[in-house]
């Protein structure tokens, strides 16, 4: 049974999104007791000076007495204790995240791979998949820097991949995205319009092939 509220497709979430109410905050996601709220405050602090009151907006993580804001190590370390824990689930986690990077809905694409086992993970992977469809949004819509990557969200989706996909310890790569450095580029080459191996079509999967 889907959860309510659904989740949707990426452009229905974005819609959501842009027409946040000023400090309230708006459940998009409920299950088992977790819910997940976005909240646009009408002011914000000085250190935020780059970003725009109208478009920032914050994600919130409720569960029992316990709410806090996400950050996207959650994603990429969840994702990446579900990686080493279950490798013969790699491939379908890796397609699963690239649906959900490509703006499919979150919850149809991982309905499946809802139904494994893990031994290893921070949420549940529905509140994941939610979380990450989230991250992307907000990269999509608040970041407008220059960016070494076309689109630039390609940089958050290449660390996705990285922490589902390499052989390295999740705490080395979380010491990687802590110093703000690119993923590596094996996993954003062919998807970067900037990078000198883009191509327009791809096969599906291709970083790990």
């Amino acid at each position: 049974m889907r959860p309510k509220p659904f989740i949707m497709e990426k452009n229905d979430m974005l819609e959501i999104v842009v027409n946040l109410t000023k400090d309230e905050h708006i459940t998009v996601y409920e299950s088992d007791g977790t819910l997940i709220t976005l909240f646009r405050p009408s002011k914000l602090p000085k250190r935020m000076t780059g970003y725009d009151v109208e478009r920032n907006f914050q994600i919130f993580l409720h569960h029992g007495e316990r709410s806090f804001r996400p950050n996207h190590l959650r994603g990429f370390i969840d994702l990446g204790l579900r990686s080493k824990c279950r490798p013969d689930l790699k491939r379908e986690l890796c397609k699963a995240f690239d649906l959900i990077y490509l703006g499919e809905d979150p919850f149809e694409v991982i309905s499946d791979i809802s139904k494994q086992e893990f031994p290893l993970e921070l949420n549940r992977i529905d509140i994941i998949a939610q979380l990450v469809q989230l991250f992307i949004i907000e990269q999509e819509y608040n970041y407008l820097r220059e960016s070494h990557f076309d689109p630039p969200v390609l940089f958050f989706q290449g660390w996705i991949r990285t922490f589902l996909d390499s052989p390295k310890e999740i705490d080395n790569l979380c010491m990687s995205v802590a110093r703000f450095q690119p993923p590596p580029v094996r996993y954003t080459s062919m998807e970067n319009g900037k990078h000198r191996k883009f191509q327009e079509e791809r096969p599906e999967l291709w970083y790990l092939d």
